[in-house]
């Protein structure tokens, strides 16, 4: 049984341990063990680290200290997976560039805030991790982010010409990353599209 770690906190508008609680309900029906944690000291457990196949961070802004950084960087580098979406891990620990970079972007703006309908499309249908999902519409925060080149992208939304990633790839190491920008709270979340993109996108991530 492959082990899965949530640590859940930071702002409270993005509903965090409401998504916490769906994204264990996920991992449990993919036959993970999964413990939820409330504290970011749960990186600096160190047996705890060391037997992870997947991180599920849920952790809007807020601030991490070395300590418990250093652990969860070194952990996905050396082969656990990390998955997570919207603020909870595209907006988490604005300083630590570090972070972001194994994240592979950082979120900048969310023009018209929420309740702006969109389209999120889809970029290769025969994609495993977006295969018969299909483009779809959102009502939510649409978020533009500044992206490293290294990511592979999976769908997109448009600021006008601007193609922005909505789901993407990369590795940092050997472990592998997941993001998806959709998530704003736990009604985005649950919808069927954003839901199946997060199965798949745990299930790519976790160590194999």
């Amino acid at each position: 049984m492959r082990k899965a770690l949530i640590v859940w906190g930071g702002w409270d508008g993005h509903q965090p341990k409401e998504v916490g609680e769906i994204f264990a309900a996920v991992l449990r029906e993919e036959n993970f063990e999964v413990t939820v944690s409330d504290t970011l000291d749960a990186f600096k457990d160190a047996e705890l680290m060391a037997q992870l196949d997947l991180i599920v961070p849920v952790w809007t802004m807020g601030e991490i200290s070395q300590e418990q950084l250093r652990p969860l960087l070194n952990t996905v580098q050396a082969g656990c997976g990390i998955a997570g979406c919207h603020g909870g891990m595209g907006d988490s620990f604005r300083n630590e560039v570090d972070y972001q970079y194994m994240v592979g972007g950082q979120w900048v703006a969310h023009p018209g805030n929420d309740g702006v309908r969109y389209d999120v499309n889809m970029v290769d249908a025969a994609d495993p991790l977006t295969q018969g999902i299909g483009d779809f519409e959102v009502s939510s925060e649409q978020y533009y982010m500044h992206v490293d080149p290294a990511i592979k992208v999976h769908a997109t939304t448009s600021f006008g010409d601007v193609k922005m990633p909505v789901v993407w790839t990369k590795t940092w190491g050997q472990g592998r990353v997941y993001y998806n920008t959709l998530g704003h709270q736990a009604n985005i979340v649950e919808m069927p599209q954003t839901k199946e993109l997060m199965r798949r996108g745990f299930l790519w991530a976790a160590r194999s």
